[in-house]
């Protein structure tokens, strides 16, 4: 290929994991500084520009994600991940956020790239999230020496099956805020400007998130995203419930310049309980299929499916006296069937209150990923002009 010099490569892979879609790169190949570094990688995925039509994303928040890896900085892991949102509208790569549907990924290219050894039945892949500073462990399905990538399992949002792939996040509770209940309490009042009143549940387990009953804004909880991301009145009011709860728990400060692509952290999801709906695909979904219903909004509108993290932090949240998902599930004693947008997903979560805190020792999930592309992204050498000393770390 002739570039004239003008095009520098970078070692680029493609991958879905869960129900995301995303590129892992490596840290060796990314420049040092920092602001450099998101500059090439927005300029990768063609960011900022909603159709990303001059990059690599896929115009989406859930085919937006970035997984740059290296070797462990942890005697006790087998690969570092630093997971980043890649803005659509702006020119941000948000790191304060994990996503528990692309670790999945990272797994699996850890064991393809040989950061680990191959064992039988099952390799177990730690990973360091640099993000939360906890160890996630993903189980890859090994037989006769290689990867089994064939297998029955499926995934709701994902045509077709393959093998499962369990993930564990361990010490899983109080990610970003050091509290799996942030505030002390299992619900909140968050009063918006106009005088309104919602009651919520915040639940710091995997992710942070925002629990507000359907019902209370409005909603059955049985809405496609067609329905919500429509109805620019309920994802207005869902915005200033999570930033009054954000503010609350100091993930958000006072006078900010907020917005779902600047500050992803807490999400939220509109919870209720079980009924009978039909998937986005059109498929019925049976009330007895189901212990709750949730839809979550991620970047300003809702998922199509449903992100894992979110599901672990529902799962703790259902065990966790008093929450609202608490007071909606019925049988608490094992995990949760949570029924999505695309289907239902299963999640779990162990948990323990040592006299006043809630314990997450461990919140796990099983999903699905694959390699879809590998190659060299471009990006112009002018990126670069002038910073030669921040080119590689």
């Amino acid at each position: 290929m002739f570039d004239y010099g003008q095009l520098h490569k970078i070692p680029t892979v493609i991958m879905r994991g869960g129900t995301s879609k995303g590129l892992i790169l490596r840290r060796s190949d990314l420049p040092a500084d920092e602001t450099l570094r998101d500059g090439v990688i927005l300029r990768i995925y063609g960011s900022p520009d909603n159709s990303q039509i001059d990059g690599l994303g896929g115009g989406t928040s859930t085919t937006s994600k970035l997984a740059i890896v290296g070797p462990s900085s942890l005697p006790d892991a087998h690969i570092d991940y630093t997971f980043g949102q890649v803005s659509l509208d702006r020119q941000v790569v948000d790191y304060n956020v994990t996503c528990g549907n692309f670790v999945t990924a990272v797994g699996l290219y850890a064991v393809e790239e040989g950061y680990v050894p191959l064992t039988e039945p099952i390799t177990s892949v730690k990973i360091y999230n640099t993000n939360t500073k906890k160890i996630i462990v993903a189980e890859i399905p090994v037989k006769n020496g290689q990867i089994q990538y064939e297998g029955g399992f499926s995934i709701a949002g994902v045509p077709g099956s393959s093998s499962r792939i369990m993930l564990n996040f361990l010490d899983a509770g109080g990610t970003f805020t050091g509290k799996t209940l942030p505030t002390n309490s299992p619900t909140d009042i968050i009063k918006l400007e106009n005088g309104q009143e919602y009651e919520v549940s915040i639940v710091d387990c995997v992710n942070t998130l925002v629990f507000v009953r359907a019902e209370d804004v409005g909603q059955t909880g049985t809405e496609l995203p067609n329905e919500v991301n429509g109805n620019t009145v309920l994802l207005n009011t869902l915005e200033k419930i999570r930033v009054k709860a954000g503010i609350k728990i100091g993930l958000i400060k006072e006078g900010e310049h907020i917005s779902p692509s600047t500050h992803a952290l807490p999400k939220i999801a509109m919870v209720s309980k079980p009924k009978e709906y039909k998937t986005v695909n059109q498929q019925l979904v049976k009330q007895e299929e189901v212990d709750i219903l949730s839809r979550y909004i991620t970047m300003g509108s809702l998922h199509s499916a449903h992100a894992v993290s979110g599901a672990m932090a529902l799962a703790a949240a259902a065990k966790i006296n008093g929450t609202i998902p608490n007071q909606i599930v019925l049988n608490t004693h094992t995990g949760i069937s949570v029924g999505h947008p695309s289907g239902t997903l299963y999640a779990d979560a162990s948990v323990e209150k040592m006299g006043e805190e809630w314990l997450v020792a461990q919140a796990g999930n099983g999903r699905t990923a694959r390699r879809l592309m590998e190659g060299y992204a471009y990006v112009p050498t002018s990126i670069f002009v002038g910073k030669k000393d921040a080119m590689m770390a």
